[in-house]
């Protein structure tokens, strides 16, 4: 894929781990003979954005003159083609899509329509995350309906909202294979706005449990090249990880886990390389394939908002992910992380919030800029604003 300008290269050749489990160390390579055709290496590029967050202005500015059509493809077109040019794309859909049945409505309830989800599948979205606080603003059938949606959709990964304990224990279909590579996919949120899941259902929404959380980790461990966990967590509007998110994310490497998407503080936040020897002992099995821990774990804390209606402008700037994974064609068929970085977004709208559109920082025209509502209300004063704030976190993540 061709990057635009303004990536933001933190990270290369990070991880080496080997697809083998239970060894202690990696085996050396076999000779090749000199006359041998080396078969080539393995590789896939992911994408992740963060929060989708559609507020009642983004539904009404959406509509149609068919009644109950939306167009939200409108508001996308900007980065589509970084989306697409990826083998495997991860979204976090904030709200809830349950449909007109359950009522259309904004903060602090969220529900939008089923359109919503036509346009991830459009853009070219192969996982979807709905473990989020907002997954219970409409209780459970909203939730059932959402698996239905998703159920119908194919090709798309869905995480995070589960029909059944059986459904959730089947983390073997949580695995997305492109050229070779098999990715699985896990996703946890620290709560649900203190609406509680039905005491029958337990299962329906994934908590941040550790000890659950570990289980599953292990169970798709040895199913999988390359391990991603998605994390709904930290504190809204904060630009540093909190304690919380560093004690979790050192929890996640001690077990093995490759790539840590972040979202739900709205904001940007730090992207790190989480050193194995830093990470807090496994508690279950302190000695459990030792050997990995030689690489870090790659953990994106926050991507900020994708597409949202927010009106402080450090809400508007977020973040596209970028991982390159290479898989040794040759045994012992090492994973690495040949590169991460970050490519900041803006989410721009006009008086009225009208004129919603995703742009790249780098594509964000002082004439675009200009007619954004929150410039017009000077709360900010020019695009330099957003290159400051990203450089701030370019800084933040690079520091040791």
């Amino acid at each position: 894929m061709r990057k635009p300008k303004h990536w933001l290269i933190l990270l290369a050749v990070l991880l080496n781990i080997s697809c083998a489990t239970g060894r202690k160390t990696p085996p050396p390579e076999p000779s090749v003979p000199p006359d041998a055709v080396r078969q080539e290496d393995y590789r896939i590029t992911m994408v992740a954005v963060g929060d989708n967050l559609i507020h009642l202005e983004l539904i009404n500015n959406a509509k149609t003159e068919t009644e109950d059509v939306f167009d939200f493809d409108k508001y996308y077109t900007e980065a589509a083609p970084l989306i697409k040019d990826a083998d495997i794309a991860f979204i976090n859909q904030e709200t809830l899509i349950a449909g007109k049945n359950f009522g259309y409505s904004g903060y602090p309830v969220f529900n939008g329509p089923k359109d919503i989800g036509r346009t991830i599948v459009n853009l070219g979205f192969d996982v979807v995350n709905h473990a989020t606080n907002h997954a219970m603003d409409k209780g459970e059938k909203a939730v059932f309906e959402v698996i239905d949606f998703w159920d119908k959709q194919e090709g798309v990964l869905m995480l995070g909202l589960n029909r059944s304990e059986e459904h959730r224990r089947d983390v073997a279909k949580n695995i997305i294979e492109k050229n070779n590579i098999k990715v699985g996919f896990l996703a946890y949120t620290y709560g649900t706005n203190g609406i509680p899941l039905p005491k029958d259902k337990p299962f329906l929404v994934s908590l941040t449990d550790t000890e659950i959380m570990a289980k599953e980790i292990d169970a798709l461990r040895p199913l999988c090249d390359f391990l991603v966990v998605s994390m709904h967590w930290g504190n809204e509007y904060e630009d540093t990880p909190s304690s919380r998110q560093q004690e979790l994310a050192a929890f996640l490497a001690a077990r093995s886990v490759d790539l840590v998407i972040g979202h739900h503080p709205h904001v940007l936040q730090p992207l790190r390389a989480i050193p194995r020897e830093a990470a807090a002992p496994d508690p279950v099995a302190p000695d459990k394939e030792p050997w990995r821990r030689a690489a870090p774990m790659v953990c994106f804390f926050s991507l900020g908002n994708f597409l949202s209606a927010q009106n402080e402008p450090p809400r508007l700037l977020g973040g596209m992910m970028r991982v390159s994974v290479k898989k040794e064609a040759l045994p012992p068929h090492r994973v690495t992380i040949e590169e991460a970085a970050l490519l900041p977004l803006v989410t721009h709208y006009e008086t009225g919030y009208k004129g919603f559109r995703v742009y790249p920082l780098g594509g964000y025209t002082e004439e675009i800029a200009a007619r954004h509502l929150l410039r017009q209300q000077k709360k900010y004063a020019d695009t330099g604003y957003f290159h400051t704030l990203f450089k701030k976190i370019s800084e933040a993540s690079a520091a040791p």
